[in-house]
């Protein structure tokens, strides 16, 4: 029984490698798979293989410490990674890294999706965060993800990737699948001239929708937003940062524009960033020439 439950362990490593470089998640070499065969052993893919090309031979078998225990080829370089999720998580079966574009272009401009801008999002993964900037394949990786593994299921790396654990591989992949799809629109949405975000009491509504349909997450969606941003100057968050104003109207989309500025034509969404449309940037660039004759 134990070797066809790791045969199929095999072969799903192999369907989501598959997965992950049909949709551009990974180029070349890139990325990495990981799964619990029991409470020491984990199987993992190997270095310098293309994610879209693997077979089921080639993976390797790890104890907890990262000592190979079996397998023709070495483990993935960034395997400490997947080590730190697991040894704070016990309850993750799986870990998928991959470097999705568009949620990787969010990491590496820095900035974290954490605005309540899908109800779905806010409902599974309720944010995803950026984990600091760290050398791949160095200690200082599991270092950086360890701040956000106890409260998150997915998160961005600076200027890297992304993240995903889940209790299943699919459940992994899946995850990584979202965190792509939110990153899409949420650019979308930005080129068209904003969001409008999910009020904060209808964030905590969606938030209670988690029980009723059986959605497990590791932290709950802190009180305040605001307030909460003090736990990052420690070892670990304990709650998911949603971005999501208060409503003075009780309506549950609010816009996004909270400054002076937005009077204007100028728009600064909850983080203070400020935004223009493609009009108005034009109108701003041709003033300016003006000015400069």
């Amino acid at each position: 029984m134990a070797d066809r439950a790791e045969a199929q362990l095999r072969a799903e490593i192999v369907e989501v490698g598959r997965r992950l470089y049909a949709r551009g998640y990974t180029a070349s070499n890139d990325g990495n798979i990981s799964v619990r065969l029991d409470g020491g052993r984990l199987l993992m893919t190997p270095k310098s293989v293309c994610k879209g090309f693997m077979a089921v031979e080639m993976m390797c078998i790890t104890d907890l410490d990262g000592k190979k225990i079996a397998g023709d080829r070495d483990p993935s370089s960034e395997m400490q990674m997947h080590l730190e999720v697991y040894r704070q998580r016990p309850e993750v079966n799986a870990v998928v890294h991959a470097h999705p574009p568009i949620a990787t272009g969010f990491a590496v401009a820095g900035i974290p999706l954490d605005r309540a801008v899908l109800a779905e999002v806010v409902t599974t993964l309720g944010s995803v965060p950026i984990a600091e900037y760290a050398t791949p394949s160095t200690k200082e990786l599991p270092e950086a993800v360890r701040k956000y593994v106890k409260a998150h299921d997915g998160m961005l790396l600076a200027n890297h990737g992304a993240l995903t654990m889940g209790g299943d591989l699919f459940g992994a992949y899946y995850k990584m699948e979202t965190i792509e799809h939110f990153a899409k629109i949420s650019l979308v949405a930005r080129l068209l001239g904003g969001e409008r975000l999910l009020s904060r009491d209808e964030v905590t509504r969606l938030e209670g929708l988690r029980g009723k349909y059986g959605i497990a997450s590791p932290a709950p969606i802190c009180a305040d937003p605001a307030a909460s941003l003090a736990p990052l100057i420690g070892d670990a968050i304990d709650c998911q940062i949603v971005q999501s104003p208060v409503s003075t109207t009780g309506e549950r989309l609010v816009p996004g524009s909270t400054d002076g500025a937005a009077g204007q034509g100028v728009r600064g969404p909850v983080d203070g960033e400020i935004r223009l449309t493609y009009s108005e940037l034009t109108a701003l660039i041709e003033d300016a020439v003006r000015n400069l004759r």
